[in-house]
């Protein structure tokens, strides 16, 4: 294996690299989505049963030992309970906002992984592709053999290592895309619940 990605000449260098971050984001935010439904499943039991009481003290405890980003704009809301309709909508609007990134870190870098990896493979392939044309130019009707053989190796390997980085990159990353925005419809249904039973209309 380790031969096989010497043949890649150089370009296989940044290739293997992004296929590291890549490795790298993808387990840690497989993670992070498990840890954060954990989170949020024991979250939403315990507010329930004190939002029931109205013992607004332990919500806030409730949000504050979850720190995710549903129990951040859920403290939010509590903090502010007090506020005009409007106003606490707006508040906790903006609360929301400020948490959203917590969902979408590192998906955008996966994304610009997946594109460079495979616009490196095909800078591989050219490169690869240069050398061989130059090989037979320089050779006369076959050139040097080995030469050769080394130059279609490069221009091959970079497109296969590229290809094998960007396409579970790209699979990882529509599929982030997609747990972020139903992530935030859950977070935003639920703190409009909340908000709800704040004000009493919903018991």
């Amino acid at each position: 294996m380790i031969s096989v990605l010497k043949s890649g000449g150089f370009f296989i260098i940044p290739i293997i690299i992004c296929g590291f971050l890549a490795t790298f984001i993808i387990i840690e935010r497989i993670y992070y989505f498990i840890s954060l439904k954990k989170k949020d499943t024991k979250f939403v039991k315990d507010l329930e049963e004190h939002l029931f009481s109205n013992d607004y003290e332990k919500c806030l405890n409730d949000c504050f030992i979850a720190q995710t980003p549903t129990s951040l704009s859920v403290k939010k809301a509590i903090e502010s309970r007090r506020y005009a309709e409007n106003d606490l909508r707006e508040v906790v609007e903006s609360e929301m906002t400020l948490n959203v990134p917590q969902f979408e870190r590192f998906i955008t870098p996966l994304g610009t992984i997946a594109n460079i990896a495979t616009l490196l493979g095909l800078l591989g392939t050219v490169t690869g592709n240069m050398k061989a044309f130059n090989v037979l130019g320089n050779g006369g009707t076959m050139g040097d053999p080995a030469l050769l053989a080394s130059a279609i190796a490069e221009a091959l390997v970079t497109t296969v290592a590229g290809l094998c980085v960007s396409i579970p990159s790209l699979i990882f990353h529509n599929y982030f895309v997609s747990k972020v925005k139903s992530k935030i419809a859950e977070m935003e249904a639920y703190v409009t619940t909340v908000i709800l039973k704040i004000e009493g209309r919903v018991k």
